[in-house]
C-alpha cells in the first residue's frame, strides 16, 4: 500500500488566513494528502502569506530561503506560495525564488488539486485571478475531526471600502457575501464534529448580504439569528467590522441574541477627524463613539477592541492627542495598535513618512495606555462569575484553559471531562494577560 503525500502549511496573519489553510488541508485532502505539522516530514509545503504588516513580502522570501537545505536534501519536495502576497507579488515571487512551485491567490486555492497535478508533470503553477466562479462551490465538504471545540468560518470576503493604507480591496477583491443556506450547513458540519463556538470571518463582516433561501438578502443580524437556533451551537463571534456597516439590527442582536458573546472588535483606526479623512474611512470620531454608545445602551457589558495606526503621513502631536482622547473616552478590553508603514501601491504609500523615532514614541504612549486598560477590564472581573469554554490543557497539572464570554484568557483546575464544555466559574485572580478561576 502507497504510503499517503504530507502537506504542511505554514499560515501567517489573520484569522480568515487560518481558515484558508484548513479549506486547503481539505482541497489537498480529497487528492489524497495528510496534514503534517513536521515541514521535514511533507511532500508539499504551503506558505499562507498575509500582506497586512509590514515587511511582509520579505519575510516570505527569508522563509523561502530557509527551506532551500530542506529542496536540496530532498529534490523531489513542492514548495507553494499562497495568500495575499501571492496574489500582490505572484509572478516576482516565481522570478525571485526559482524553488517555489506553485503560487496561488487566496481566490484561488480550490484550484490547488489541479495546479498539483501540473506541478508534478513538471511544470510551474501560477493563478492569481479573481475568477467568477465561488471558490467555496468547488471545494470539497468539510471531512476531517475537529481538534478544537471552536472554529472559524468565512463568511464574506473582501472590501468596498478603500482605506488609503490597505491593500485588502486588491489581494482580494470586492466584497462578497456566501449565500446563508451553504453557510448553515458548513456550521451543523462543524457542530456536529465537536464545535461548540463559531466565529464568523470576513474582511469586513458586518456588510455582509447573502442571498437569502427565502428570496430577500440577509443581514449579518438575520445570519446570526439563524445560527443561534442550532442545536448545540454555544456560542457565536464576529470579526472584522467597519463603523459604517454596524447596522441598527446588528446592534440590536447584541441585546436580543444570547448565543452571541458580548465582545466586538470595531477599528477606529485614529480619533482624529483630518487623519480619518486621509485615511478615507468615511466616519468621524464623534459617529464612532455615539456608535459605541448605541451598542452598549444594547449590551452593557459589551468588552471593546480596536485598532489603531500611529504615524500615519500628515499625523501631528495635535491628531495624536485626539487618538489618546477617543481612547481614554471608549475604554477598551483588549487593541491591536501598529506604527503605520507604507503598503506598495495603496494612495497613502504616496505620502510622506512622519519621522520613525516620533511615530514610534507615540507608539509606544498609546500602548501603554492600551495595556491599563486591558489590564483594568481583566482586574474588573475579579469575584465576578463568568462562563468558559475550556479549550486546552494548561501548562499546570490538572488545569484547563479556555476563553471566557468577554474572549479573555481563563485558566482553572478542571477534569479533562470538561474540555469542549461551557463551564461556570468564579475569577480569583487578574494575571498578566490571563484571568485565574475556580469552578462552581
Amino acid at each position: 500500500m502507497t504510503a499517503p503525500k504530507k502537506l504542511h502549511i505554514k499560515t501567517y496573519g489573520c484569522q480568515m488566513n487560518v481558515y484558508d489553510s484548513e479549506r486547503m488541508a481539505e482541497a489537498m485532502g480529497a487528492e489524497g494528502y495528510v496534514v503534517t505539522e513536521v515541514p521535514e516530514d511533507a511532500d508539499l509545503i504551503l506558505l499562507n502569506t498575509c500582506h497586512i504588516r509590514e515587511k511582509a513580502a520579505e519575510k516570505v522570501y527569508s522563509d523561502l530561503g530557509r527551506l532551500r537545505p530542506l529542496r536540496d536534501a530532498r529534490p523531489d519536495l513542492k514548495i507553494g506560495v499562497a495568500g495575499c502576497v501571492a496574489q500582490a507579488e505572484g509572478a516576482e515571487i516565481m522570478a525571485r525564488q526559482p524553488l517555489v512551485d506553485l503560487v496561488v491567490g487566496p481566490q484561488t486555492y480550490h484550484r490547488l488539486p489541479e495546479m498539483m497535478r501540473r506541478v508534478e508533470a513538471g511544470e510551474k503553477a501560477l493563478d492569481t485571478e479573481m475568477p467568477p466562479e465561488d471558490k467555496f462551490d468547488h471545494l470539497p465538504r468539510l471531512r476531517t475531526p475537529v481538534a478544537k471545540p471552536s472554529a472559524f468560518l468565512t463568511v464574506q470576503e473582501g472590501c468596498d471600502k478603500f482605506c488609503a493604507f490597505c491593500v485588502v480591496p486588491y489581494t482580494r477583491g470586492a466584497e462578497v457575501s456566501r449565500p446563508p443556506a451553504r453557510l448553515l450547513d458548513e456550521a451543523r458540519a462543524l457542530v456536529d464534529r465537536g464545535v461548540r463556538e463559531i466565529t464568523l470571518l470576513g474582511q469586513n463582516v458586518n456588510a455582509y448580504h447573502g442571498a437569502g433561501p427565502d428570496g430577500r438578502t440577509w443581514s449579518l443580524a438575520d445570519l446570526i439569528g439563524a445560527m443561534g437556533d442550532l442545536e448545540g451551537l454555544a456560542r457565536i463571534r464576529f470579526t472584522t467590522s467597519h463603523p459604517n456597516d454596524m447596522t441598527d439590527d446588528l446592534i440590536a442582536a447584541h441585546g436580543e441574541m444570547p448565543k452571541l458573546m458580548p465582545y466586538l472588535h470595531l477599528p477606529v483606526q485614529s480619533g482624529s477627524d483630518r487623519i480619518l479623512k486621509a485615511m478615507n474611512r468615511k466616519h468621524t470620531a464623534e459617529s464612532y463613539v455615539a456608535l459605541i454608545d448605541r451598542l452598549r445602551a444594547a449590551r452593557p457589558d459589551l468588552a471593546l477592541s480596536g485598532d489603531f495606526i500611529v504615524g500615519f503621513p500628515g499625523e501631528t502631536e495635535a491628531d495624536f492627542e485626539d487618538t489618546m482622547t477617543l481612547v481614554r473616552r471608549v475604554g477598551y478590553a483588549a487593541a491591536y495598535s501598529f506604527r503605520y508603514s507604507a503598503r506598495p501601491g495603496t494612495p497613502a504609500a504616496e505620502k510622506p513618512d512622519v519621522p520613525q523615532d516620533v511615530a514610534v514614541d507615540r507608539l509606544h504612549r498609546l500602548q501603554a495606555l492600551l495595556t491599563e486598560q486591558q489590564r483594568a477590564a481583566q482586574d474588573a472581573m475579579v469575584g465576578h462569575e463568568t462562563s468558559v469554554l475550556f479549550e486546552k490543557a494548561g501548562r499546570q497539572p490538572g488545569q484547563l484553559i479556555g476563553k471566557s464570554e468577554h474572549l479573555m484568557a481563563v485558566h482553572a483546575e478542571a477534569p479533562d471531562s470538561l474540555l469542549g464544555q461551557v463551564v461556570q466559574v468564579r475569577v480569583t485572580e487578574s494575571k498578566t494577560n490571563s484571568l485565574a478561576a475556580k469552578l462552581i
